[in-house]
């Protein structure tokens, strides 16, 4: 016997497959997801950016100050009360210590030059405290705050890293700004020269968050894209 199919009703369609359900709809939530942690990300960036400005216009310069203060009351007394100068002497030091450490933690945050001048200067201050030879080819484009940030950091863990075994190649960083196709969304790409590329897991990690990625290609180069804001 012969078992015919049911009749489709009027106006509607047969569709192969499972029918639509949640998982449908989780593409969308994952790019909401995303969307959500770049700004995340932009958003601490901008934090930190402002926490450096406090420490250095507050606290920094308010100690400056009252080491100056400190400087000219030791000046102004007797010679013969040396104790007093001794102890004001001890407290002028100090007060020098403390305010280099509030630049030194206000630099790991983010770093003054980084925010006041841009990448290039900024990497190029950190390539002349690397024990190794470092060349910065940058210009005097601006990327942002979190861009400019998560590369400058990027940069750093690079530098910091041990060189390839057995080997002692120069470094070379280069920074270059890219627009899409109709001139918007600009994208910071940075190409580092020169280290081990093993390192591109720990780079992608810091730039992720803002959209980014991080490859490895031949002679030990590695490129990072991270979109702006």
């Amino acid at each position: 016997m012969t078992v015919e199919p049911a009749p489709t009703p009027a106006g509607s369609t047969t569709r192969l497959g499972a029918p639509p359900g949640p998982a449908s709809a989780k593409p969308a939530a994952d790019s909401d997801d995303e969307a959500r942690a770049r700004r995340t990300a932009q958003e601490q960036w901008v934090r930190l950016r402002h926490l450096e400005r406090q420490l250095h216009d507050g606290a920094a310069l308010r100690i400056s100050a009252l080491a100056l203060r400190l400087g000219m009351l030791r000046h102004r007394m007797p010679s013969d009360e040396q104790q007093f100068q001794a102890a004001v002497e001890a407290i002028q030091d100090e007060l020098h210590l403390v305010l280099q450490e509030l630049r030194d933690v206000a630099g790991m945050l983010y770093p003054p030059l980084l925010d006041e001048a841009g990448l290039g200067p900024a990497l190029r201050e950190a390539a002349a405290r690397c024990s190794r030879s470092v060349r910065i080819d940058a210009g005097t484009e601006r990327f942002g705050p979190a861009a400019e940030g998560a590369a400058y950091f990027a940069v750093l863990g690079c530098l910091a890293a041990e060189p390839r075994e057995g080997r002692d190649d120069p470094v070379e960083v280069v920074v270059r700004g890219e627009s899409g196709d109709n001139g918007d969304g600009r994208t910071l790409v940075l190409l580092v020269f020169g280290v081990d590329p093993c390192h591109a897991s720990t780079v992608h990690d810091g730039v992720r968050l803002l959209g980014g990625t991080a490859v490895t290609g031949e002679t030990g180069l590695i490129t990072v894209r991270i979109p702006c804001e």
